[in-house]
C-alpha cells in the first residue's frame, strides 16, 4: 500500500509550515492519506521512519491476512526464553508482532546465534552479508544486532508487499525480487515448506502470548 501514496508526502511537506503536524489515515479501499487537517476519525499523527523508510510510517499490526488462517506448528517449550527480550524490543521498534519475529527466528536458526548456512547466512535470523550491511548490522553473530536487523528487514518486506505476511515470509526465504515478479509464494519446495512452518509457528507463539496475558 505504501508505494501508492508516498509520492504525495513531499508535496504535502513542501506546502506546510516548518513545524506543522502531519496526520495519516487509511480509507476503506486501503489507500493511505496524509493531511494537516485531521478530520477523519481514524487519523493519527504521522511519524516518519528512519532514513531507509523502515519503522515509523507503518501501521502497527495492520496486515492483509491473519494467523487464524494458519495451522499451528509444534513448539518446544523454553527454546526462546533466552532471546525473548531481544525479540520483543526488535518487534516493537519495527511495529511487528513479537510472535512473528520469534517464528522467523525459530525457522531460520532454531535459536542458535552461531548458526551459519552453506549460502553464508548467519546468526539467529540468518542474515546474508549484504542484507546485514544494509540493515546496519555490524556483528551478525551478536543476538541483539542480528534480531534487530532481521526485524527491520521483515518490516521492509511487509511494507513492500502491502501488508501481506505470507508474501513477506516467502520473500524472506526466496528473495523479494522473485516474489514480486510472481506475486505469490514461489513454487519452490523449500520456500513452500518454509512459509507453512513460519506461519504455523506464528500462530502457535501467538497462542502462547494470549495465554500468558490472561
Amino acid at each position: 500500500m505504501f508505494p501508492r501514496c508516498t509520492w504525495v508526502l513531499p508535496l504535502l511537506l513542501a506546502a506546510l509550515p516548518a513545524r506543522a503536524a502531519i496526520y495519516t489515515y487509511v480509507d476503506r479501499q486501503g489507500v493511505i492519506h496524509f493531511t494537516n487537517t485531521p478530520q477523519h476519525p481514524g487519523a493519527r499523527e504521522y511519524h516518519p521512519g528512519d532514513d531507509l523508510g523502515f519503522g515509523g510510517a507503518a501501521d502497527k499490526v495492520r496486515f492483509a491476512n491473519t494467523p487464524r488462517m494458519w495451522a499451528p506448528a509444534t513448539i518446544k517449550a523454553g527454546r526462546t526464553s533466552r532471546y525473548d527480550d531481544v525479540i520483543t524490543r526488535a518487534a516493537h521498534r519495527y511495529r511487528l508482532p513479537p510472535a512473528l519475529v520469534k517464528a522467523i527466528t525459530a525457522a531460520e536458526s532454531g535459536f542458535n546465534p552461531d548458526a551459519r548456512s552453506h549460502a553464508g547466512a548467519c546468526g539467529l535470523m540468518q542474515l546474508m552479508p549484504a542484507t546485514a550491511a544494509e540493515m546496519d548490522v555490524r556483528d551478525v553473530f551478536d543476538p541483539a544486532q542480528n534480531v534487530m536487523g532481521g526485524a527491520r528487514y521483515l518490516r521492509y518486506l511487509i511494507n513492500h508487499f502491502d501488508g501481506d505476511v505470507k508474501l513477506a515470509v516467502a520473500a524472506y526465504n526466496a528473495g523479494p525480487n522473485l516474489v514480486a515478479r510472481v506475486r505469490r509464494v514461489p513454487n519452490i519446495p523449500e520456500t513452500r515448506v518454509y512459509v507453512r512452518r513460519v506461519l504455523g509457528l506464528y500462530r502457535g507463539y501467538r497462542k502462547e502470548e494470549l495465554l500468558a496475558e490472561r
